[in-house]
């Protein structure tokens, strides 16, 4: 608005032009409303709702270029006349997946909506595009189908082939009118059918009323359809001569509308385009040529002129010679006669002649013309049908319910100033469209709001029933008058309207003419009034042909005309032989046919839901940015649109029941209510403030606003939700792991403080020193300040008592004056008496001191050997005869060697420090403060009244009380017994040393006895230690008898070297012998250390110690090796084995020493003392014992000691030390000679024999050395069994077939196959008792550890249970118990050596923790994000890669998992390493990932099987069954045969098929029914169960595709599967049927898991049955068929053999390019990827990126898709291999097949990088490329890489020059060889090579590989493809795909004509023998097509490529998303 300066208002409109504003004008002006000012997306949200408002509104957007609007869920679409870019992959990728009304609007966001709509109400939705001609209706079809194919994102061939029916559809149905350039002159519905998944998988075309008369004539400025001109300007000029077409001015058909051309299109390409649209279509060439027969046909017809004649004085016509009517002649393939003669004449029959009438011209052109149009009009339908064959898949199954999205295309309004009987036509259709329209949007919803009693107020719209009422519906409708007046043979356009006049003339529809010469009517259409011209109306709704011409077709050789006139043929056949036919059944008219096809339309819509797009033409002359308001006023009107915004912007389109709202936003939900009142709280909880909504009787009501709005929040509460429980669970798990590291981090810093403390009171001694010096200073200064009291106190007090002293003093001396007197009297009076008895006294000390004197002169050596002068001089283990089996040592006794005593050190005295703090540790004072009643701590010679310490146990007391009498005796302080003294109450042992009984107390006692007594008593009673060290101890304190004295202080070193005192009383034990005479302090001293060092003995002691004792030197004993020496070495009370082993493993230098022990032999028994903490002379204190229970002398015992091998470790190596494998070697062929090692068979012997043969004279077998051989090894029994000579022949023979070896190798092969033969003989046993743990047959029995495992064996050696170490997870030990806790349950075991088997097992574990590459995952790790962590499921085997990547010290670990083989980094909290070398079995793994409770009942199903608690019958489906199995069938003949039959059992064995299936849930299912029945009849013939006898023999994969092929498909299936075989397995007798089931089963657990109400009873029907060999692996197959898919075919051929086989490993060969192959495990589970990075790891590849697994059939390579299952992909390739060839050869057919590994990808390939991948990939693949010439490359290359190639082939060998001219095909490119000569060749690679330097074959294949990598085809695929798209290019181009994308090159001279990167590729696919792609915008973009057998390489390639460029750009930005957090 603008005021003029003279006060006046102006407007300025939008053009900018002014406008003064009158009194008139004023009234009629209002403000705009905001929103109009810039427009709005949706039209609802309008202020000005006017039709002003609404036309500015779009007019405002058409300027910014913005041609969509919504009207809610309606979008109205403005035709640009423009390509915007708005239409690219972008755009797709930004509208898919969101809400209508999230984005601006857009054609793509209603097809998302219709996409989104049909997948989540699972309904079929529709499009319904309508609009004028011209208005952009099939761009916008275009549109929706290209966002469609895209959104389903599968570049399949399919989507390509729907894609590409438009330009073949638009070639024959469009063309240019004066409104549009491209105007479909045919209606048409695309029906889209789509997958569960939301994948295109068909589609089927409909077409409505083509406009057949624009072939034969068009309005001024218009053309034909485009065909014609495609065909003239683009058809090669050899075909345009044979069909004699020339240019299209040349023919009259093509110049009636005085127009050629269009502006804008490009006839030529898009003839291109038409033809590769043909072939994509699978119309053959001939097909395409029949085509353009038929078309060059119509135009020659239309080009044939009449002449005028006067024949038998009728009006006749001839035809004009012309060469176009031969030629037509000649391409219909009709008679020239005929055709002349069926043109000019017509035949009638009457009753009883054909008469022949002569055709007028003009009726002869009609008769032609109408022949044309049916040729073109059946062409268009042919081709129709054609196209739907291509691109329709009829479904498997009748009843199955396609999801599918419709597209209405059809003919928009026209109004035309010449409207004819077609216009009426697309007319009536419009009007149905709307009345389609109106009813769905006005009508349907104000009934429903009516039906909910929602308040509503009525809108009035502009419905148009009545006019449809007059065409169409009422009695004597128009076209049924039409239809009426056709079918009368007088019937004339004429009279057609006059009826119609007379029918509907007083109607306000229907427009009479203005007179009767009149022939145009008008109809008052819903957009307007339209005119129509009724001439010519009658003629062309019969749509009839001539019988004549019809007849003319049936003589014709063309087959496609013949296939077009099929249905007129037949008919016309029927006539001629004569059939009855009905004659009141008429010729269906072309109304009639419109209106049945309509009717049907209408109904498939109305079953849909609809979507409507509103196309507007912007002005009629087809100019961008041109906007006619008059026009789209008008359109805006007669659509509707202004009532629609209305009820759209009141009304409530969202309309939900409450159950489906409900079911659908619960989520939102906050209350719990009624289903009304919780949808109102939903949507008052989400929708407050933003609108009304409705509630009615059964439904909310809601806008299109409310449902995104709520849609949204759904979304987002969903996503809230998932965040929540992800959170909570998140929070578990890192909660879970917090305080499991929290506990491990205490447990870490207590032993990290202690050691922390130790280490500082250890290291820092001046801190010690500093708080030793602080606290002295204050002790002194305290001490200072104390005495200063005390010395003033002392004054104080002194003075005091002093003072009373004084006072008491003088007291005392009076008493004490009168006292001394009276004493003195009385003592004088006593002296007298005593004089005599005085001097007697004296008498008797004189004599005594002289008898003491005399003792004291016998030395100390002499009472010594007094007290042992029974002990003779001897080395221990020398003495008496061998035991047995060991003679030969004694025979063969090497020189004795000796370690030398002196070289051992000796302490002569304690360590200083030790001495430090003993002056206060006297034993007086311990006396004092521990002693009873009044003991003293000195000597005495009574017995005692109560035991010197307190003891709580009363047999203490009374053995404290024995052994103080037996101390007594043994030191002579008492006498010995006479005669049996009063009964001495004495203690009784259950213990093996107080082997007497107590009477022989009463006797005398040697000495040896009395110590036996000792020490039997302190070994058996703990707590009488101190007390017999105190009562020794005490005698010698203050002991004056010097023989008592020196016995005393030999008991005391005896007990010192048999137990140790208690920690109470060490200290003071040690202080005592300090004080012991005569060299025994050192003695004792170091006694007394090596006991608290090794610990108490179990013996009492030996011989041997009581000769050691009397010299005070350590013992001798002598150790036989098993190669014959003798060892002598110092031994003492406390020597352990473990010590022992030492020192003879020092003395023979043997470095890998564990596992050797001592072993102790006598008499017949061995047995092994181990290298621990065994005391030897214990064993020999055994062995004496022995001797003496057989009534032998002790000191004679014939023991020997051994030094051998018990153990191995699991990883024991023999070549890390020679001279422990020669003494293992030894003991083999000793313990073969004496049976210790026996074998069932001979050979083995005899292999053994051989070898120690070879081992000890080579290769020389004289007879005399195979003898002895023979004799070293063979036992005598066998040697007598077979008698010696044929052992030798034996023997011979085999060294004969022992190669030449090291003799070194030979022993390490005997002593690794005596390691796995005889496990348990290298084994150290343990005697346990069972605490607890799971039961067992014994709870004694022992334990015997190998490297195998841990085996618990009864005393028949009989196996209880057997432990492999994965399945041992822990150890605890105690003092005398040791905890095994294993996956087979936790054992709690008592034994003696309970620390030792404690300490073995740890070790085992630990060592093979450290050197094991498996471990399991305790915990799931996803971090797909980034490639460098690894992800991994909860129980998923992981090997790991020990290459120092990563650090464990920080918590990783590279790793790889087993069955995808990826790698990468590995938390090391998320995995627990088993101890195994080997990879654990699937028993173990099956365990690992079971829970608890199910390893429990695993255990109780052991239990059962082993007998151990009983037995229960294996487990079934019975319980199963009650709930899910059908009900038994009634058999009403075995009732009458056995009344009391009992009723079927559905769930056991039977013998015969079932009827129907076992679940209930498939009965109703018919489909499903039958397949369940034949498989079940499938899985009892033979080769399987053989439970049913057949004829007809099936192979194995037969049987098994026809068993779980339905199933595969079909998941209901899958249970009804399961559960038949389950069936057949149970209470069957058959072993042979039970063991087929089972390999059906182990199938079957690897395809898919059972659904959850069955799996639980699938686990346990398989744990009952764990005997079974399979049963393990199918439980650990379930498990993992659970964490993964299920695969998607039945089993491959492979795996079916291998369980044929019964093998359930499985191995597959696969191939390399460089003519190498291996052998590969394969599992069911396995996926591509994981088989790639198998391979990759194997290989020793740098990395798996690029490379691919391919399969090469007879005429493909196909490349495997990752994430497929391996034998699922092998499976499909060879069934469409299988497929083909059996179409084309018929019958069955087996296609061999190959397994590639290759590189597909080249990127990040830079050759020297990964040698291994140049040599076995880069190289072979590269090299026939070049030879083959596709690279562009320099003459000096070519010499180069010839150079490089001759170094290869011939291995640098210059001999081989001379052969460079017949090598040349192998060093030169194909087409390069004649660039030069042979000769010129030969001289320049000579040339080159000796310029070279010298390389390897190796090294030259990396240079080759450099030379190439600089070209910018390295690494590039090429393709020879034939192409029709591109004019400019040759036919035969070069098509490159590589890293930089798609290149086409001139396949001659090697130029580029083309490069397109893969971000420019819009879409590609492939088909059977074609590629195409679109480069560019999707609507617009430039389309190649080629042809080529390698299209599906070309597709597999790029698809690669973007896929691998869209993980990295996702890759990328999740690194920089987390570097920005």
């Amino acid at each position: 608005v603008k005021v003029t300066d003279t006060g006046q208002l102006q407007l300025i409109d939008d053009e900018g032009k002014e406008h003064k504003i009158t009194k008139k004008k004023e009234g009629s002006i209002r403000p705009m409303h905001p929103s109009s000012v810039k427009g709005v997306d949706d039209m609802i949200r309008l202020g000005d709702l006017n039709e002003a408002g609404l036309l500015r509104n779009l007019l405002v957007r058409h300027k910014e270029g913005i041609i969509y609007t919504y009207t809610g869920s309606i979008l109205v679409a403005v035709n640009p006349y423009q390509l915007l870019p708005i239409y690219t992959t972008e755009h797709v990728h930004m509208y898919t997946d969101r809400r209508l009304g999230e984005l601006p609007p857009h054609v793509f966001a209603i097809a998302d909506s219709c996409f989104f709509n049909m997948r989540r109400n699972q309904k079929n939705q529709c499009c319904v595009i309508s609009g004028e001609s011209g208005a952009g209706k099939t761009e916008s079809t275009k549109l929706m189908l290209q966002f469609l194919a895209a959104v389903s994102g599968q570049h399949s061939w399919i989507e390509q082939q729907i894609l590409e029916a438009n330009p073949i559809l638009e070639a024959f149905g469009n063309a240019k009118t004066i409104r549009n350039d491209n105007s479909s002159r045919f209606g048409k519905y695309i029906d889209v059918n789509f997958t569960k998944g939301g994948a295109i998988e068909g589609a089927r075309i409909e077409q409505y009323l083509l406009e057949k008369s624009r072939v034969c004539r068009q309005a001024p400025e218009e053309r034909n359809y485009h065909i014609f001109y495609y065909m003239l300007m683009g058809m090669p000029a050899e075909q345009k001569k044979i069909l004699s077409l020339g240019t299209a001015a040349e023919f009259n058909y093509l110049t009636m509308g005085n127009c050629t051309s269009c502006e804008g299109r490009d006839d030529v390409k898009e003839y291109a385009h038409f033809r590769s649209a043909l072939k994509i279509l699978m119309f053959t060439e001939n097909d395409s040529w029949e085509i353009s027969k038929l078309l060059a046909a119509i135009l020659h017809l239309g080009n044939v002129a009449f002449e005028s004649t006067i024949v038998n004085n009728l009006e006749a016509c001839d035809i004009l010679t012309s060469s176009h009517f031969n030629m037509a002649s000649q391409l219909l393939e009709v008679d020239t006669e005929a055709l002349e003669r069926n043109l000019t004449q017509r035949c009638f029959m009457t009753t009883r002649e054909s008469v022949t009438k002569c055709l007028t011209s003009a009726q002869a052109v009609d008769g032609r013309d109408a022949f044309v149009k049916a040729i073109y009009g059946r062409l268009f339908i042919w081709i129709v049908d054609k196209i739907n064959l291509a691109i329709y898949k009829v479904p498997d199954d009748s009843s199955e319910v396609r999801q599918a999205i419709g597209l209405l295309d059809i003919f928009g309004f026209e109004n035309f100033s010449k409207n004819s009987f077609e216009q009426l036509c697309i007319n009536f259709a419009n009007e149905q469209l709307q009345q389609f329209f109106v009813k769905h949007v006005f009508k349907l919803e104000q009934e429903e709001y009516a039906r909910e009693n929602i308040v509503w107020k009525h809108i009035d719209y502009k419905d148009n029933q009545r006019t449809l009422d007059v065409l169409a519906n009422k009695p004597l409708n128009m076209l049924a008058l039409i239809d009426e007046e056709s079918n009368f043979p007088k019937g004339t356009d004429t009279t057609m309207l006059q009826k119609m006049d007379q029918v509907h003339g007083k109607g306000d529809i229907y427009i009479s003419p203005k007179n009767n010469y009149e022939t145009q009517f008008g109809i008052r259409h819903f957009a307007g009034v339209v005119y129509y011209d009724s001439k010519g109306f009658l003629e062309k709704n019969r749509d009839a042909l001539s019988p004549d011409l019809i007849q003319l077709v049936e003589t014709s050789t063309n087959k496609l005309l013949k296939q077009l006139f099929q249905n007129e043929l037949s008919s016309t056949m029927i006539k001629t032989f004569g059939f009855r036919t009905d004659n009141k059944k008429r010729v269906p008219t072309l109304s009639g046919q419109f209106r049945q096809s309509l009717d049907s339309l209408m109904k498939t819509l109305t079953v849909c839901q609809p979507y409507f797009i509103r196309c507007i033409k912007p002005n009629d002359f087809k100019k961008p940015m041109l906007f006619d308001r008059e026009l789209c006023m008008r359109q805006l009107r007669y659509s509707g649109m202004m009532e629609t915004i209305r009820i759209r912007k009141a009304g409530y389109p969202v309309q939900y029941t409450f159950n489906e709202f409900l079911d659908r936003y619960r989520v939102l939900l906050k209350t719990s209510e009624s289903k009304e009142k919780c949808c109102e709280s939903i949507c008052e909880a989400v929708l407050a403030g933003e609108g009304d909504w409705k509630t009615g009787k059964t439904k909310i009501f809601l806008k299109d606003l409310h449902d995104t709005m709520l849609e949204l929040e759904r979304i987002q509460e969903l996503n809230n939700k998932t965040l929540l429980i992800q959170k909570v669970l998140r929070g578990y798990k890192y909660r879970y792991e917090f305080l499991r590291k929290k506990a491990g981090a205490l447990v870490i810093q207590k032993y990290w403080r202690g050691h922390k403390g130790r280490k500082l009171y250890k290291v820092h001694g001046f801190a010690r020193l500093q708080a030793q010096v602080r606290s002295r200073q204050l002790h002194y200064q305290y001490k200072k300040k104390r005495e200063a009291a005390l010395l003033l106190q002392a004054q104080a007090r002194g003075y005091l008592a002093r003072k009373d002293w004084k006072r008491r003093r003088d007291a005392v001396i009076l008493l004490q004056a009168h006292t001394r007197g009276m004493l003195a009297r009385k003592a004088l009076m006593k002296m007298k008496r005593d004089v005599c008895s005085t001097r007697m006294h004296l008498f008797w000390l004189k004599a005594r001191s002289e008898s003491i004197l005399v003792i004291f002169t016998i030395t100390d050596q002499e009472m010594v050997d007094s007290i042992f002068g029974f002990l003779p001089t001897i080395i221990g283990g020398q003495e008496g005869q061998a035991p047995v089996g060991f003679e030969n040592f004694e025979r063969k006794r090497i020189i004795t060697e000796e370690i030398d005593i002196d070289e051992l050190p000796m302490e002569e005295d304690f360590p200083k420090e030790d001495y430090d703090d003993l002056d206060e540790y006297p034993f007086s004072k311990f006396a004092s403060m521990y002693f009873q009643g009044a003991a003293t701590h000195t000597h005495i010679r009574q017995r005692l009244h109560q035991p010197l310490l307190y003891h709580e146990d009363e047999g203490d007391v009374l053995a404290s009380l024995t052994v103080w009498w037996i101390i007594l005796r043994f030191m002579g302080d008492l006498p010995e017994p006479k005669k049996q003294p009063p009964t001495l109450q004495t203690v009784k042992e259950d213990s093996d040393v107080m082997t007497e009984e107590e009477p022989t107390l009463d006797r005398p006692l040697t000495s040896l006895e009395k110590l036996h007594f000792i020490v039997g008593y302190a070994i058996v009673r703990r707590d009488l230690r101190d007390e017999i060290y105190c009562q020794i101890c005490k005698q010698l304190q203050d002991n004056n008898n010097r023989s008592s004295y020196f016995r005393g202080w030999i008991l005391l070193s005896l007990c010192l070297g048999i137990f140790p005192p208690s920690e109470r009383f060490i200290r003071y034990l040690q202080s005592f012998i300090r004080f012991a005479p005569g060299g025994y302090a050192s003695y004792c001293a170091e006694r007394l250390r090596r006991t608290v060092m090794n610990g108490m003995r179990g013996e009492p002691p030996a011989w041997l110690e009581l000769q050691a004792t009397k010299t005070k030197k350590p013992m001798i004993v002598s150790v036989m090796l098993m190669d014959g020496r003798s060892i002598n070495l110092p031994v003492d009370s406390a020597s352990t084995s473990k010590e022992i082993c030492q020192l003879v493993s020092n003395k023979v230098k043997l470095k890998d020493t564990f596992g050797f022990s001592l072993y102790v032999a006598l008499y017949e028994k061995v047995w092994a003392l181990g290298s621990g903490r065994e005391h030897v002379m214990d064993a020999i204190s055994q062995c004496e014992q022995e001797v003496k229970r057989r009534g032998g002398q002790e000191q004679h015992a014939p023991w020997r000691l051994f030094f051998r091998k018990e153990i191995f470790t699991p990883w024991h190596d023999c070549k890390e030390d020679k001279i422990s494998t020669e003494l293992i070697y030894k003991q083999i062929i000793h313990g073969l000679k004496f049976g210790e090692y026996q074998s069932e068979k001979e050979d083995d012997l005899v292999q053994l024999a051989a070898k120690h043969l070879y081992i000890q004279h080579g290769s020389d077998s004289s007879p005399e050395n195979v003898k002895k051989a023979v004799q070293e090894c063979i036992t005598s029994s066998l040697l007598e069994a077979k008698s010696e000579a044929k052992w030798v022949q034996m023997v011979s023979t085999a060294h004969a077939e022992v190669s030449l070896q090291n003799a070194e190798s030979v022993k390490t092969q005997m002593v690794d196959y005596t390691k796995e033969k005889w496990p348990m003989f290298f084994s150290r046993f343990f005697e346990v008792v069972k605490l607890s743990g799971p039961p067992l047959p014994k709870s004694k029995f022992i334990v015997a550890i190998n490297w195998t495992g841990i085996t618990f064996l009864d005393e028949r050696e009989k196996r209880l249970l057997e432990l492999s170490f994965p399945e041992v997870t822990g150890v605890k030990a105690s003092r005398q118990a040791v905890s095994l806790l294993t996956l087979k349950g936790d054992f709690t075991l008592s034994g003696p050596m309970a620390e030792d088997m404690a300490e073995l097992v740890t070790m085992f574990l630990s060592g093979l923790t450290e050197r094991s590459q498996y471990a399991v995952a305790l915990k799931e790790v996803s971090r797909q994000d980034d490639p460098t962590f690894l992800s991994f499921k909860k129980g998923e085997l992981i090997i790991i890669i020990k290459d120092d990547e990563f650090s464990q010290q920080r918590g990783w670990i590279k790793g790889q998992t087993e069955s995808r083989r990826h790698t990468g980094a590995v938390p090391t909290e998320a995995i627990l390493v088993l101890p195994t070398l080997s990879k654990p079995s699937n028993e173990v793994m099956s365990l690992l990932n079971l829970s608890p409770n199910q390893r429990q009942s695993i255990i109780q199903a052991n239990q059962k099987e082993t007998g151990t608690v009983e037995r229960l019958a294996p487990a079934t489906l019975k319980e199963f069954s009650l709930e899910y199995f059908r009900q038994p069938t009634k058999d009403v003949n075995r009732q009458v045969i056995s009344r009391n039959a009992a009723p079927e059992r559905l769930w056991v064995n039977s013998r015969e098929p079932i009827r129907q299936p076992l679940l209930k849930k498939l009965v109703g299912n018919s489909e499903l029914s039958h397949k369940a029945c034949l498989a079940f009849t499938d899985i009892l013939y033979k080769p399987y169960m053989g439970d049913y006898p057949t004829k007809q023999m099936q192979s194995p994969l037969e049987l098994t595709d026809q068993i779980f092929g339905p199933a595969t498909q079909h998941e209901p299936l899958r249970d009804e599967i399961y559960c038949q075989i389950m069936k057949q397995m149970t209470s069957n007798n058959n072993r042979f049927s039970i063991e087929q089931g089972w390999q059906l089963l182990w199938l079957c657990c690897g395809l898919f898991p059972p659904s959850q109400p069955l799996l639980k009873h699938t686990q346990r029907f398989l744990e009952s049955r764990r005997r079974e060999p399979l049963a393990s692996d199918c439980l650990q197959r379930l498990q993992s068929s659970l964490r993964m898919e299920p695969r998607k075919l039945p089993p491959h051929k492979v795996e079916v053999d291998a369980i044929q086989q019964n093998s359930t490993q499985i191995y597959h060969k696969i191939h390399f390019p460089n003519d190498t192959d291996e052998v590969f495990e394969v599992a069911t589970s396995t996926r591509i990827r994981d088989l790639i990075l198998n391979v990759t790891n194997k290989l020793n590849l740098a990395s798996a990126d690029g490379l691919s697994i391919f399969v090469k059939t007879d005429d493909k390579v196909l490349s495997l898709n990752d994430t497929d299952y391996f034998f699922d992909s092998l499976r499909k390739i060879t069934e469409w291999s299988k497929k083909d060839k059996r179409i084309r050869d018929g019958g069955p057919v087996n296609i061999p097949y190959i397994v590639f590994f290759m590189r597909k990808l080249w990127f990040n390939v830079i050759p020297g990088r990964d040698t291994e991948a140049d040599l076995i990939f880069h190289f072979p693949q590269e090299l026939p490329k070049y030879l083959r010439g596709y690279h562009v490359c320099t003459k000096e290359e070519m010499v180069n890489i010839a150079t490089l190639l001759f170094r290869i082939k011939t291995s640098n060998d210059k001999n081989q020059f001379v052969m460079i001219p017949k090598m040349l095909k192998d060093l030169v490119p194909a087409d390069q060889l004649k660039v030069m000569s042979e000769n010129e060749w030969k001289k320049a690679i000579v040339g080159s090579y000796n310029k070279q330097a010298g390389m390897t074959a190796e090294e030259a294949k990396i240079a080759f590989l450099k030379v190439v990598f600089r070209w910018p085809t390295f690494g590039c695929a090429f393709f020879e493809v034939k192409q029709t798209s591109e004019p400019n290019f040759p036919d035969i181009v070069r098509i490159t795909i590589g890293k930089q994308g798609l290149t086409i090159i001139h396949p001659r001279t090697k130029d580029v004509l083309a490069n397109h990167p893969f971000n420019r590729i819009a879409n590609w696919c492939s088909g059977s023998t074609y590629f195409h792609m679109t480069i560019g915008n999707l609507v617009k973009g430039s389309k190649f097509l080629c042809e080529t057998s390698l299209g599906y390489k070309m597709d597999d390639l790029i698809t690669s490529y973007v896929n691998m460029y869209l993980r990295e750009r996702r890759a990328v930005q999740n690194r920089r998303q987390r570097f920005n957090i």
